[in-house]
């Protein structure tokens, strides 16, 4: 019985039929046995001796047959337990030789794009001008300032350094011609990282779904992305972002894998757990839009958590071990990670640069090189010192005049005064005395808390001035300017300077001393912070009149000090611990980031533009005779990328309709769906968390912002396009009762997908790889034909 029925079944069911018709027979058996036994019985009561010993015997030979025939079945089990094991075994093994062949085409595909012309344009493109400047700054250990964290660019310069690059070309601006320098190792080390995204999206999307198909379709969305493989071939900080990033999610959904119980603080689960957070560390550490994998990853530990704590078998005490587990791999050790890189960004850059405005007086102390470091200056100062003042507050300008005006419809037609994040002849100013003026045979005098002085500007021989008309760009605030010839002007120049936590008649220390300049006649306190001049006005920073007195940024400190007539000394700067160094650069970082303007002729995006790829961005040349590079994304993949997102939410919306309506599936359909689902809303999110983000930032923004977000865009649609290609063939199998057409439809469909890419890419590939001769729109154009919208610029 049971080897009749066993063929036209398979696998655990196949198990579970054979086990109980094979029960169900022995207990025939033994009932018939025991109906004997009854039989025995009454004969003996009859007296029918003779009877009674035939059918003991064969009673017995009915039993050891019985037991010969149970000794059969247990082998039938046995034997069918071993075939069942190793079809398993042979399936499984079919799929990781099938997936390990797909996983290979995909990373041979990657490189191969990835690496192709990777020398072409010999010339700096776009922002490599500034990470290649960057990385010539680590290389000569030269201080600097940038608005991202510093491992992006320490990566760049150790991959210089490993490829012989000494960091002597300038990098000065877009168009330079590279010449005998190499810089072909550092776009190879981007290119090689960049092409780990494609790995890494291949096993998140595997790791989620079990469905090679929808890794390779994922795969290959990014693979002939042209916007992503022109990202992967420059200096730029965006490979390692994306990689980094990639990296981050893919150790999550390794970590996901060992969720159940029986691998809980095992080895790998700690491994998974650990790498995922030693790479968000990293992507925070190249810019910090990764922050948005972070919360990413967040939200999942959240869903994971909630997910522990609804099961009432885990005690307080396992989950409170949950939570101690990734609070110790999710945050501490990305943070000390974190620190670890400043420490080393420090530790490298301890020379001077062009970065030292940017950062305190006492920060500037550190540098060798800077006038702070080690610095004999004046201690106090005195009427006659030429001195520079800096504004107090984190990322505070230096106070600076120039020999421009404001414009006539911005207050008073005269001399700017501004704060100046750089250093030059323009921030000293001449302390004098408010209504004498300076006897340079007179005994030296100290500034004393106080003291009403004038700040005559060294260069223009005017003073500082204020006056009761409106600041250029901050309302209720007064205009500064620069007033009179040669050091006389009037009344409207005096200044009262007050010293901070001090007593009058206090003296004023370079460097240590807090001041504040009160207006005489006005009763405003000078004034800067973060807001930035329009052209006329170079984008310094404003300076005004406060009329609020006590305001933090009304903030001064001297921090150069010349005077001839007075002795030289080592003052005891105060230098600032680590953590206040950190501190002070996220404080910067911060505050620049948020001010980024665009430069002159930039083409700036919005993100309401960017899925929908309205406009690209010009990487390399633009004219007819030049060679051209165009970031754009592939708009095959683009567009069908924000389609399939309108395919899932409707997919996905139909079942919780059908489901809440009373529904049921079959548990192999729920289990499948169910994962299908979950993969999808997790790609689904992080796409969100990497796109919406952008529309509440006030910062210049550009289209090569969107590509993280696009990554998970892809990833979403791999999975999609898996479920419908499988939902569609079955459906055209139960349509045509053929069972074989599943398999037919499905790989035929899925063959014209990849085709379709295949032959965007070709078409579009140009962008990256560069473009020579005409313009698109001439009919001897390579791209010819194919400029599908007016706003794309190639």
């Amino acid at each position: 019985m049971a080897l009749v029925f066993a063929p036209q079944l398979s696998g655990a069911a196949n198990q579970r039929v054979v086990r109980s018709r094979l029960r169900f027979d022995v207990r025939a058996h033994f009932c018939q046995n025991a109906d004997g036994l009854v039989d025995s019985s009454s004969a003996r009561e009859t007296g029918d001796e003779i009877r009674v010993n035939r059918l003991v015997r064969l009673d017995r030979r009915e039993a050891a047959t019985r037991l010969d025939a149970q000794h059969r079945v247990d082998a039938f089990v046995l034997a069918e337990q071993r075939a069942l094991t190793l079809i398993t075994t042979f399936e499984y093994s079919m799929i990781s030789t099938w997936n390990a062949f797909v996983f290979l085409l995909v990373v041979i595909l990657t490189l191969r794009t990835r690496l192709h012309r990777i020398e072409e344009p010999p010339h700096v493109a776009w922002d490599e001008t500034h990470f290649g400047k960057h990385a010539n700054f680590y290389l000569n250990r030269t201080f600097f300032f940038d608005v991202h964290p510093p491992l992006g660019k320490m990566l760049l310069a150790l991959a210089g350094y490993v490829t012989n690059y000494n960091g002597s070309f300038e990098f000065d601006k877009p168009g330079d011609q590279y010449g005998d320098h190499n810089y072909t190792g550092m776009r190879t080390f981007c290119a090689l990282i960049g092409s780990t995204v494609v790995p890494s999206a291949y096993w998140s999307v595997y790791l989620l779904t079990e469905s090679v198909t929808a890794a390779f379709i994922a795969s290959i969305l990014i693979i002939f992305d042209t916007g992503t493989l022109t990202l992967s071939q420059y200096i730029l900080l965006d490979p390692m972002l994306m990689g980094f990033i990639a990296f981050s999610t893919c150790s999550l959904t390794f970590f996901h894998r060992y969720r159940n119980r029986e691998h809980w603080f095992s080895i790998s689960w700690w491994f998974w757990l650990a790498m995922t957070g030693f790479f968000l560390s990293c992507a925070f550490s190249v810019k910090f839009v990764g922050l948005f994998v972070i919360l990413l990853v967040g939200f999942y530990v959240i869903w994971d958590l909630w997910d522990l704590m609804g099961d009432m078998k885990n005690s307080l005490t396992v989950i409170g071990l949950h939570f101690l587990a990734r609070a110790t791999c999710l945050i501490v050790l990305p943070a000390m990670i974190y620190l670890a890189f400043f420490a080393v960004h420090f530790h490298i850059l301890n020379n001077s640069g062009p970065g030292d405005a940017f950062f305190s007086s006492a920060f500037q102390s550190t540098l060798k090189g800077n006038e702070l470091y080690n610095s004999q200056v004046p201690e106090y100062v005195a009427y006659g010192s030429m001195i520079t003042l800096k504004n107090h507050r984190s990322g505070g300008g230096l106070l600076h005049s120039h020999y421009h005006l404001y414009p006539e419809d911005v207050g008073v037609m005269q001399q700017q005064i501004t704060a100046y994040s750089h250093k030059d002849e323009n921030n000293l100013f001449l302390v004098k005395k408010a209504e004498i003026d300076l006897d340079p045979d007179s005994p030296v005098e100290f500034v004393r808390s106080g003291d009403s002085i004038r700040l005559e500007h060294v260069a223009t021989k005017r003073n500082v001035h204020s006056h009761v008309a409106q600041a250029p760009l901050t309302v209720r605030h007064f205009q500064v300017t620069g007033y009179g010839e040669n050091g006389t002007g009037d009344a409207n120049d005096f200044w009262r300077l007050e010293v901070i936590d001090g007593q009058m008649g206090d003296l004023i220390r370079t460097v240590h001393s807090l001041i504040r300049l009160i207006h005489v006649n006005v009763g405003c306190a000078l004034h800067s912070h973060d807001k930035q001049l329009p052209k006329w006005g170079w984008e310094q920073l404003e300076v005004t009149c406060n009329p609020v007195v006590r305001d933090s940024n009304n903030l001064w400190n001297v921090e150069g000090h010349v005077n001839d007539k007075l002795p030289k000394g080592n003052v005891n700067f105060f230098k600032p611990s680590f953590f206040q160094a950190v501190i002070e650069a996220h404080k910067i970082m911060t505050q620049v980031n948020s001010n980024l303007k665009p430069k002159e002729g930039e083409v700036t995006s919005k993100p309401w533009q960017w899925p929908i790829n309205y406009r690209g961005q010009r990487f390399s040349g633009y004219l007819a005779d030049s060679f051209r590079v165009y970031l754009l994304g592939n708009p095959v993949v683009f567009w069908a990328n924000l389609s399939w997102i309108v395919v899932f939410c409707a997919l996905f919306s139909v079942r919780a309709v059908v489901l809440q309506r009373g529904y049921r599936e079959s548990s192999d359909v729920k289990q499948y769906r169910d994962r299908m689902s979950f993969a999808a809303l997790f790609f689904l999110l992080g796409w969100f968390l990497h796109y919406f983000p952008f529309f509440l930032m006030g910062r210049v923004l550009y289209f090569h912002h969107y590509f993280p977000a696009f990554l998970y865009n892809s990833m979403l649609t791999g999975v999609v396009v898996e479920f419908v290609l499988k939902s569609v063939s079955k459906v055209v199998t139960l349509w045509s009762k053929q069972r074989h057409h599943e398999t037919i439809v499905y790989f035929t469909l899925l063959g014209l997908f990849v085709a379709l890419l295949t032959q965007s890419f070709t078409l579009f590939s140009g962008l990256s790889y560069g473009m020579e001769g005409p313009l698109s729109d001439n009919l001897n154009s390579t791209m010819y034909g194919l400029k599908w919208m007016d706003s794309w610029e190639f």
